[in-house]
């Protein structure tokens, strides 16, 4: 019998590692276009929005069969596929000779990898459930301390070495996430028999359709919360005047922001099993909402600081306390595809959210993304009202299997 808190801390080491290395390299990829050639600023809005999308564009695509693979051959398979994939994908683009290869590695690493939602998956399902919401916050944890501690180190990287070495250290730190999963992780795991494979596909998108008004809100959700991130290294850029330094000062603030969403991750998580997660959900919302405005209006690095560790509490608290919510929704044995239509809803937003904000900065400026984000979130609150009442009225109903 696999002892689950063991299991849990080895998942989350390797999740540590695996976002730390993305981490390391990711956030700075606005910089790194400049670096490979484009220099016009609104080039540089075009291609960082490209670029930034066509990860999460092909990770859309594949989720779902990703989720349908790992329901069939188990979810460790799942997260060594993600893990190896981001090690290739990575590494190849510290050798990218222009932005075209860089955006197509984009695209090959959206395909391959999505180390989050295969772990989410393992533990989910591997967790008793009254310590689920437990266990996907503290997992949550994981992704925002390496997320805090690439952006410092990648940033420290970026200023003392250049880009392209990040790339070929980022790829190095995925390797250990990896070899952690293959020696550390174990899984409990009885496929099913070939003839329920299209039946899993159908459950999937037919029988637990209670599930698909929470897939829609977590794919705004990501939208609201990806809105600025693409343009946000731009946004630094700019409040401090040159692209010099620029890289360090961006990996502090972002790293500010993931210790807030660390400690929303395990606060909100813990809460997310003693109260309505909807009741989290609007709350957050309607803060970061708030914050988002002064946030556009800053002209320091301290403002910004403050305001990004507010806002980052609040939104960074959204995706676990949304993905307990979903896990408490659908039946264990088909999580792995209903994870995987989660992650395709969320890549969905994530697609949309730079292509948008890219479009708002190039006719508004930077700082008018601050002011639609704001917005959006303010959306949310409504969108989780009317999920809540239909989830209630689909409950009194009692509807049959495969009912839409």
């Amino acid at each position: 019998m696999i002892n689950w808190r063991r299991n849990l801390f080895m998942v989350w080491l390797s999740q540590f590692f695996s976002i730390l290395g993305f981490s390391v390299a990711m956030p700075f990829l606005p910089f790194y276009v400049q670096k490979l050639g484009v220099t016009e600023p609104d080039q540089v809005k075009l291609w960082v929005a490209l670029v930034a999308s066509a990860g999460p564009l092909t990770m859309a695509i594949f989720a779902p069969i990703w989720g349908v693979v790992a329901d069939r051959y188990g979810r460790r398979l799942m997260m060594l596929r993600a893990s190896f994939g981001g090690v290739i994908c990575l590494t190849l683009m510290g050798l990218a000779p222009n932005v075209q290869w860089l955006l197509a590695l984009r695209l090959l690493q959206g395909m391959l990898t999505g180390t989050v939602s295969a772990a989410q998956t393992l533990v989910s399902v591997h967790t008793p459930k009254n310590r689920t919401g437990l266990a996907l916050g503290v997992l949550s944890s994981a992704v925002f301390t390496g997320d805090m501690a690439g952006n410092m180190l990648g940033g420290f990287l970026a200023d003392s070495y250049g880009y392209r070495p990040v790339f070929f250290v980022a790829g190095g730190i995925l390797l250990v996430s990896s070899l952690l999963v293959v020696y550390g992780v174990r899984e409990h795991f009885e496929p099913r028999p070939p003839r329920n494979r299209r039946r899993s596909f159908q459950v999937g998108v037919g029988r637990v359709s209670a599930a698909w008004s929470i897939l829609a809100l977590m794919g705004f959700m990501a939208f609201c919360r990806q809105f600025d991130q693409a343009m946000f290294p731009l946004f630094v850029q700019q409040v401090k005047g040159t692209l010099q330094g620029a890289a360090i000062w961006t990996g502090s603030l972002y790293a500010i922001g993931s210790l807030a969403a660390l400690l929303a991750g395990v606060l909100l998580g813990w809460l997310a099993d003693r109260t309505s997660p909807a009741r989290i959900g609007r709350y957050s919302a309607l803060v970061a909402s708030l914050l988002l405005i002064p946030h556009g209006l800053a002209t320091a690095f301290t403002q910004m600081a403050c305001l990004r560790f507010g806002i980052l509490f609040c939104a960074g608290g959204l995706d676990p306390v949304f993905q307990i919510w979903l896990a408490k929704s659908t039946p264990e044995k088909y999580r792995g595809i209903l994870f995987g239509w989660a992650l395709t809803a969320k890549s969905i937003g994530w697609t949309l959210a730079p292509l948008v904000s890219g479009a708002t900065a190039a006719a508004f400026g930077l700082r008018s993304v601050y002011f639609v984000g704001s917005g959006l979130f303010l959306l949310l609150i409504p969108m989780i009202s009317v999920v809540v009442r239909q989830m209630g009225a689909r409950r009194s109903a009692q509807p049959t299997p495969g009912r839409p």
